[in-house]
């Protein structure tokens, strides 16, 4: 018996976007019109790495840009929810799937002591460049017309599920849990026993409700969380079954 849980990490685990956060760094908190109006649908990465050229310009270091972002709150119960995971990891393997970077989820998870909690983390590729600025690359190459370039969450799990596979290892059941657009396309791709935990009034729970609407439910549960106490009570009732 084990389970796999698929974390989002933005509006999920933590209570904000990572990556707007960081405007807090930017002088006077916030972009110039021109910066912030050349977002193209579909590109955020690449709009992510002009953010991060401007803020290298103004003078913003490393240093700063990480105390910044371990401010941010995460989400409501998720602290205990983490917690919880940490003491039952014979029972629960813990991914993260996410359109943040990696050093903004390295840092907010280091900082709590939740890192150990989760096996692997799968985002876009960050690092800082020898004149201190920090760059950002696309996480893959897919063919998936439903989600933005840098990343079709539902190749990732698909991947991560086949590698599994060759080690030995299946899922007696896969638990998700996200809140946005890109979510639904991996929660599209689980099977009858699984689950979709979509985050209340978040714009995963609004798809999957037109799904259904539009008579092509998804084929997995769903149950609607607000607090991340929510999904803990079922992870609880799940180990006891």
């Amino acid at each position: 018996m084990k389970f796999l849980l698929v974390f989002d990490f933005d509006h999920t685990i933590i209570d904000e976007n990572s990556d707007t956060w960081i405007v807090k760094c930017a002088p006077e908190r916030k972009l110039p019109n021109g910066l912030r109006n050349s977002y193209q649908p579909g590109h955020w990465t690449e709009y992510m790495g002009r953010v991060f050229v401007y803020l290298g310009d103004n003078g913003v270091k490393e240093d700063e840009m990480k105390r910044t972002m371990t401010t941010i709150p995460f989400t409501a119960g998720m602290i205990d929810l983490l917690g919880f995971i940490g003491e039952n990891k014979e029972l629960f393997d813990c991914i993260i799937v996410s359109d943040s970077n990696t050093v903004f989820i390295d840092w907010i998870l280091k900082a709590a002591d939740f890192h150990k909690v989760f096996d692997e983390v799968f985002t876009n590729p960050a690092a800082f460049s020898s004149t201190g600025y920090l760059t950002v690359q696309h996480f893959h190459a897919h063919h998936c017309v439903k989600c933005p370039k840098n990343l079709c969450k539902r190749k990732v799990l698909k991947e991560f599920l086949d590698k599994q596979l060759e080690r030995g290892v299946s899922y007696t059941q896969i638990v998700y849990i996200g809140d946005g657009g890109n979510d639904l396309c991996p929660v599209m791709f689980l099977k009858k026993n699984d689950i979709a935990m979509p985050r209340q009034g978040y714009t995963l729970e609004k798809r999957i409700s037109q799904l259904a609407q539009s008579l092509s439910p998804v084929q997995c549960s769903v149950l609607v969380w607000s607090s991340a106490i929510d999904i803990m009570s079922y992870l609880k009732l799940l180990i006891k079954e």
